[in-house]
Formats: structure tokens, C-alpha cells, sequence
């Protein structure tokens, strides 16, 4: 079989086995929901509702402030109980919520439909605007702008992330194996919103059955599967770009510099949704995993769910862990507690027992970083630089282009937390040139 694949890059463990057999469950109805008006990027959406107010299910609750912003939809039937600031697991300070206690049957408000091969490219792309959906993948970035390039940019090539190449993450997997009709249909939605004349379903090597199952329902397509390097971080979308069809999105550039759009297996399945329920973004698959997990699962969840509420479900945590992180634990944010709402891009909620933390050694220059590096950078130089406050010169051996992978920490024998440096070299480089806010 051929594999794509790109330069660089690591092979940790991808303990999928935890939860990759296990279909998804449907979680119960949480009582109380914490919804972030930040549960996008971009700015955060403004309220439309107040105190007192009851919303029904899929109700729209935020409307978007912004070209990068997205509309939010109640989870739940019920009473809206206030704004609050709670901790936001991916900016890492409180953000304002909205709270909606349930309150009697579920009662639905969700966008009206027609004949789903009827809806014209705009009208999808209204769809994803009014449905509030953003990329699941983590980034949750609004994917109308993604749909929706500039007039000089032309789209060409659409390409479906299935990589899912955290290790211990499984909702996408599940999703192919479970939705693969409803996503083939989500995938020639979006090649219709952006009149791409070439789709490609990227899947890593590790998810055979997926294959096999895309394969099948393929046969007589023009969309194909691109079976993919199991390797980290094959699912980022310049990596992920030039591994099915070698083109290099320039520094500083988008997908869209060289007619590529990418977009989640999750997204691709809510696009469906959207367009023959008339369902907003409410839910979302999340793997509960980890060897801190008692009985772990996949679970579809109403957006701003508790993840106490979760763990508790999946039999609570064992007494022996150490660390939370919601999503993948390569790129995903630690968390302090579990009582932290789930986002529209929360993959998982992962329980890890050991922690693997190694002595940390001065850099002799090895070059293992540079090896593994996706983008190619040499994080050796931008950490002597960066270290010593020479911040112009760590951004001119490409302190900005590095995108926070975990590559070159995963593989530093010196034991350098590389990443977590580069992260307080950026804030501070932003801040000393007034852009602290970007």
C-alpha cells in the first residue's frame, strides 16, 4: 500500500486500543450547561439572551460578532441562569458562559430544511453560518470562512482530515465507521460550497477498517481515500496538504494560497446534519480515555457539558492519576479540575496515571529537534535565541511559524520543555510590539 506522508515528524504510542472498539453512546442530558460565548475563534459571540429567559434545544443563544466569529445554540431545554466566568480549557483564564439549567421536556428549535441535493453553494454556506459550526478538529475555526476565500483565491482541492493522530483520541474513527453514508453526503455538501473539482479523504494507516469501509462506498466515486503515514502530526493541515498532494502552503500562508480547503471528519458530519436536520452545532463526539479512566468511552455530548460530569459517568477517575488534559495529550491543554465545559472542538477528556517528566540537560545541539521539526525549523535555534531575549532573531529562525506541535519536545533527549519556552517567547515577542491581544 501506498502511504503519503510528509518530512518530519514523531511515532508515540497511539493507545487507541483504550476506546477504538467502543461505538459511540449517546451520554445523558446534563442538568446544567455552561456554554462559552468563545467557543469558536475569533471574537467571542454576542448574548441574546438574559436572565430568565427559556431557550428551547437548538435555540440561537449568541449571535456572531465578527467576520472570525460563529453563531451558538442552546444544548438544552431550559431557564438561561446568567453569565458567568468559568476557566476556558484553551485560553487558559475564565471566559464568559452562558448557564441554562434544564427544565422540562426537550423541546426542539432547530433551522428549517428542504431536499438535501436542492441546497445551492450558498445556501450551504448560509447553512454552516446559521448552524454556528466550526472546525471540530480542535482549531474551531467558523468554517463559512473557510468556505468563503477571497475572490483572487481560487479553490481547487478539498480535503477531509481523518488522520486523527493524537494518540489515545477515537471519535473521528468511530464516526467513519459508524456515519460513513451521512459523511460521504457531508463531504459532497462541502465540495459543493467550495466548487472543488478534486476531494481527497486523508485516513492514517492505523484505521484500516475506516479504509476499507471509505473504500467500499467509494467504489464508483471521484472522491478517493488517501491512506496516510501513521505518524504525528500527520493531521495538521500543512502537513496534511502536502502528504496527499505535495504542495507546500508558503510561510505565513493559508490552504487556501494553493486552492486547498481541509476540513474535520467531525465538521463534515455536522455539515450533514445541519443540511437535513436543520441542526445547529449542540453536540459533538468526545472520547473519555486514558488509563485514569475507569471505564473509558466514546460519547456524542451536548456542547458545555461538565467533564466531571463525564469522567463520573465513565465510572469516575482512578486514584492513581495525575494529570487531565481535554484532547489529545500532544497538543491538548492541561487542566486544573474537572468541572470545565465541553467545547464544540473538545475531542476528548484524557486521564493520564504517569507522568513522564525527565531532567532537564543544557542543548548540545544535537539536531533531534530539527529531525522531527513538521515545519522544518531548527527549535534548537529559536530556543538559544529566545532564551538569551533576543526575540527578533528567534522570530527571524521562525519562532512564529512553529505551530505548537510537541514534535521537538517529544524527542529532545536534553529534556527541554521546548514548547512550553516558545509559547512564552511568543506572548512576549507580541507584547513587546504592541500586538499582545493577537
Amino acid at each position: 500500500m501506498n502511504l503519503f506522508s510528509f518530512k518530519g515528524g514523531i511515532h508515540p504510542g497511539d493507545r487507541k486500543e483504550i476506546t477504538s472498539q467502543f461505538p459511540l453512546e449517546q451520554a445523558p442530558i446534563p442538568e446544567r450547561v455552561y456554554v462559552f460565548l468563545s467557543n469558536h475563534a475569533g471574537a467571542p459571540c454576542k448574548p441574546l439572551v438574559s436572565d430568565g429567559d427559556k431557550v428551547k434545544t437548538g435555540q440561537k443563544i449568541g449571535e456572531a460578532n465578527g467576520f472570525i466569529s460563529a453563531n451558538l445554540h442552546s444544548p438544552i431545554t431550559g431557564i438561561i441562569k446568567g453569565i458567568e466566568r468559568i476557566y476556558h480549557p484553551s485560553l487558559g483564564k475564565p471566559e464568559n458562559a452562558i448557564i441554562i439549567e434544564k427544565q422540562g421536556n426537550e423541546e426542539l428549535d432547530y433551522l428549517p430544511t428542504k431536499e438535501y441535493d436542492s441546497y445551492t453553494s450558498k445556501e450551504i454556506i448560509q447553512r454552516v453560518y446559521d448552524a454556528g459550526i466550526v472546525g471540530m478538529g480542535g482549531a474551531m475555526f467558523p468554517t463559512n470562512v473557510k468556505f468563503t476565500p477571497p475572490d483572487n483565491k481560487e479553490i481547487n482541492t478539498l480535503i477531509i482530515n481523518g488522520a486523527e493522530c493524537e494518540p489515545y483520541l477515537t471519535v473521528d474513527y468511530r464516526l467513519m465507521l459508524e456515519k460513513t453514508k451521512e459523511i460521504i453526503e457531508g463531504v459532497k455538501a462541502a465540495k459543493k460550497a467550495v466548487k472543488a473539482g478534486s476531494v481527497i479523504i486523508g485516513i492514517e494507516s492505523n484505521k484500516e477498517e475506516a479504509i476499507k469501509t471509505f473504500n467500499a462506498y467509494l467504489k464508483k466515486s471521484d472522491i478517493r481515500v488517501a491512506c496516510l503515514k501513521t505518524k504525528y502530526p500527520q493531521g495538521a493541515e500543512k502537513q496534511l496538504i502536502y502528504a496527499a498532494t505535495k504542495r507546500i502552503v508558503p510561510d505565513g500562508g493559508l490552504p487556501m494560497d494553493v486552492g486547498v480547503v481541509v476540513i474535520n471528519i467531525g465538521t463534515v458530519y455536522a455539515i450533514y446534519e445541519a443540511l437535513k436536520y436543520g441542526k445547529p452545532l449542540i453536540e459533538r463526539a468526545v472520547s473519555i480515555t486514558g488509563e485514569g479512566i475507569k471505564n473509558p468511552k466514546n460519547l456524542n455530548v451536548r456542547i458545555g457539558t461538565l467533564g466531571s460530569e463525564l469522567i463520573d459517568y465513565c465510572g469516575g477517575l482512578t486514584e492513581n492519576t495525575e494529570k487531565l488534559i481535554f484532547g489529545g495529550p500532544m497538543m491538548g491543554p492541561t487542566v486544573p479540575k474537572q468541572e470545565i465545559p465541553v467545547l464544540k472542538g473538545t475531542s476528548g477528556i484524557l486521564a493520564l496515571t504517569e507522568i513522564n517528566e525527565k531532567e532537564s540537560f543544557p542543548c548540545i545541539r544535537c539536531g533531534k529537534c530539527a529531525n522531527v521539526c513538521p515545519m522544518n525549523l531548527e527549535p534548537f535555534s529559536i530556543e538559544y535565541y529566545g532564551s538569551k531575549r533576543m526575540y527578533d532573531d528567534a522570530v527571524k529562525h521562525g519562532l512564529l511559524s512553529c505551530m505548537e506541535c510537541g514534535s521537538c519536545s517529544y524527542g529532545c533527549p536534553a529534556g527541554i520543555e521546548l514548547v512550553k519556552n516558545f509559547k512564552l517567547y511568543k506572548r512576549v515577542y507580541r507584547t513587546l510590539k504592541g500586538g499582545a491581544k493577537k
